[in-house]
């Protein structure tokens, strides 16, 4: 799960990470008012779920989702040209991303931008945080031109975050005295937010140095660990909806995982290895699959019926491709799972399932005398080959 920047400077706040003053705007009236409370020049910037808004541009002609406001009146100028506009980044893709919120905070003067992250690490089953003093940029542009410039440091998973540590990447980013100071404090508490809202990644881009010898975190990106999100009610209605694809909002509410593609073969499948390799053959025989979709080790007869009309809400899909070993998961269940769905949203793509594992027999028996116009599979290779040929005669 992803939030908004505004949201993570209300985080920060409350775990005593040092940020600009400011408040979000739905509206350019609100905007200007925010501003006017402000006193001194601001930066609108819009609220959407993607970098590059800087050097993004919005369909109305626009350019530009981050914007410097010398008056409020400008200030509301600026709020009033992105609010309601769809804004388009290298990261939104041609689609776009529709701005619903600005960002109204107080202009700062900044002397340096740098860049600070902290990770989850599965190769050591702890934490790395990542800092360079090149800020601003893509860091995958740095690691690879200058990859000299990104300190690493790894934070063991009992003793945690250490003073000594925050010293040392001070240290690397050119901080010394008063600033050493207050980034030991920042790494710290930033650290302390980290662990407590069961963050999966936090990236400062940029931290910045002012020209009044502050620092602070100017803009931040958060990801959470869905599977401690029961956790954090105070996190879970920070989720914006309208910021998400619509058939992996569905999927959520029935404890789907569901990934949208590009590609015209739609997969259900049990395990999320086991999907992965469903996509990679599916590929390989020359389809191109049109969802990544994991029903999960228990799936119901309801979670595979909404699994189906999920992928049928893909107006590009043109087959689909049912791909379970039943370990815990029982074949008949998922056999009356398609079934039932079939015969409710009525499907009129080509179809081939194949089961294997637990109560196969049944699961088989329940397909082929269901009458449904479906093509049974034995093997993951037989499967593949049929929908792919299926979809191309179709």
């Amino acid at each position: 799960m992803n939030i908004h920047e505004y949201q993570a400077r209300e985080l920060f706040g409350k775990f005593g990470v040092a940020t600009q003053p400011g408040r979000v705007a739905d509206t350019a009236e609100e905007a200007e008012k925010i501003a006017v409370e402000l006193g001194k020049p601001t930066v609108v910037k819009a609220q959407i779920h993607a970098g590059g808004r800087g050097k993004g541009t919005f369909k109305s002609g626009f350019k530009g989702g981050v914007h410097l406001a010398k008056s409020a009146s400008e200030a509301r100028d600026f709020a009033g040209k992105m609010l309601g506009q769809t804004l388009v980044t290298h990261q939104t893709g041609p689609e776009g991303k529709l701005v619903g919120k600005v960002f109204v905070g107080e202009a700062v003067d900044i002397a340096k931008e740098l860049y600070f992250a902290i990770l989850q690490d599965r190769a050591t089953s702890g934490y790395t945080i990542i800092a360079s003093t090149e800020g601003g940029v893509n860091i995958e542009e740095v690691a690879e031109h200058t990859p000299e410039k990104i300190t690493r440091e790894h934070i063991h998973p009992t003793l945690g975050f250490q003073s000594y540590q925050g010293r040392k990447l001070a240290a690397a980013l050119g901080l010394r005295g008063p600033l050493m100071n207050q980034a030991v404090k920042l790494f710290t508490n930033l650290f302390k937010l980290f662990l407590s809202a069961d963050c999966s990644m936090v990236e400062i881009n940029p931290l910045v140095i002012t020209t009044d010898g502050r620092l602070m975190a100017l803009d931040a990106k958060f990801n959470f660990d869905d599977n401690a999100l029961f956790r954090h009610p105070e996190i879970v209605a920070m989720r914006d909806k309208s910021e998400e694809d619509p058939r992996e909002v569905a999927a959520s509410e029935f404890n789907l995982n569901y990934i949208g593609l590009d590609g015209n073969i739609a997969c259900l499948v049990n395990g999320a290895g086991l999907a992965m390799a469903t996509m990679d053959i599916i590929q390989h025989y020359g389809g191109k699959p049109a969802n990544f979709l994991d029903v999960g080790g228990g799936a119901s007869k309801e979670q595979v019926t909404a699994a189906f009309k999920i992928i049928l809400g893909d107006s590009a899909v043109q087959g689909i491709l049912v791909n379970i070993f039943g370990g815990i998961m029982d074949c008949d269940v998922i056999a009356n799972g398609i079934v039932a769905a079939a015969k409710e949203v009525h499907i009129k793509i080509p179809l081939v399932v194949r089961l294997e594992g637990n109560n196969v027999a049944a699961g088989k028996k329940t397909l082929a005398t269901s009458g449904l116009a479906l093509l049974s599979a034995d093997t993951l290779d037989d499967a593949a080959q049929k929908i792919v040929a299926a979809v191309k005669a179709a």
